[in-house]
């Protein structure tokens, strides 16, 4: 992050991309969690906060069509696109809360429109690289990046000023549950994907340091999406799709001391904070902790 910028919180309370009722709270509980506190005692200045105005109704029932609630997904994504593309032409640095993981197509959306080149680092248990051909549940969460990619039917560039992230500029870190139709996408267009694996084998700092590597050449702006599923469910337990094996609290620190280092994170999401699944609000205040070691906070 550059020390210059002012953070601009961008709240969107949206839970319909996922299967269940829970993540339209998370940005309270961040919130609540201490986020600002924790921000202020480590020197950021915050340039205000927005909350985008969402659909909260949770229904089993989701409309015609092969993903649920896209109409509601559609609008929420082009308001979260407008907040962010405000809060980058005013120099701040966008952190937005979310909110199932489908709130990241319009983060995507509003940087695109400034960033002709943006890196993207995807932190997930998952891929979500799922087109409406191969989504097995037809939530919209577990779609974002086939969305930013251009290979769903709904596009990034549906949304006024967005343009589509390039794939060599993409890397998906953490994760551990793919579908049959992500796993040949990722490889048919070799997008960089350190699993679980990976990381056990090579390590925390060398996946790190090939992310970077990956995303800071050639670009304008890095963003970085935050999906705390990515973290091991024994960690963090408050989301709606927790899977077995995931990073352990010093491993994701570690990353985002690392990511810090690097000086190339202008953007963030955080995402998938479940406030009735999340009922000690342990995982939401990892998810403030993990904000605040990507904005600078230090052991030492």
């Amino acid at each position: 992050m550059d020390i210059d910028k002012k953070v601009q919180l961008i709240k969107v309370p949206f839970g319909l991309g996922g299967g269940r009722a829970g993540t339209e709270l998370g940005p309270e509980s961040v919130i609540k969690a201490g986020l600002l506190n924790q921000l202020k005692s480590i020197g950021v200045e915050l340039a205000g906060d927005s909350e985008v105005d969402c659909y909260k109704h949770f229904s089993g029932i989701g409309g015609e069509g092969k993903v649920k609630h896209l109409a509601e997904v559609q609008e929420m994504s082009r308001q979260v696109s407008e907040h962010v593309s405000q809060a980058v032409s005013s120099n701040c640095f966008p952190l937005v809360l979310g909110g199932d993981h489908s709130v990241a197509i319009g983060s995507l959306a509003g940087l695109t429109a400034h960033y002709r080149n943006l890196g993207v680092i995807w932190f997930d248990a998952h891929s979500d690289m799922n087109t409406e051909e191969t989504t097995p549940s037809g939530n919209a969460h577990g779609m974002p990046l086939a969305v930013a990619l251009g290979k769903a039917e709904y596009k990034l560039t549906d949304i006024p000023g967005a343009t589509l992230i390039n794939k060599d500029k993409l890397v998906i870190i953490g994760a551990r549950d793919i579908d049959p139709g992500e796993r040949e996408l990722i490889r048919s267009e070799g997008i960089a994907c350190f699993t679980m694996h990976d990381i056990d084998k090579l390590g925390m700092k060398t996946v790190v340091e090939q992310a970077i590597a990956i995303v800071g050449e050639g670009t304008d702006g890095v963003h970085l999406s935050f999906d705390l599923d990515s973290l091991d469910p024994l960690v963090a337990g408050g989301v709606g799709t927790p899977v077995p094996g995931g990073l352990s609290y010093r491993e994701a620190h570690f990353a985002m001391e690392l990511f810090a280092e690097s000086g190339k994170i202008t953007s963030m999401d955080i995402v998938e904070v479940n406030g009735v699944l999340d009922y000690d609000r342990r995982t939401a205040r990892h998810a403030v902790e993990l904000a605040a070691s990507l904005l600078g906070k230090r052991i030492l």
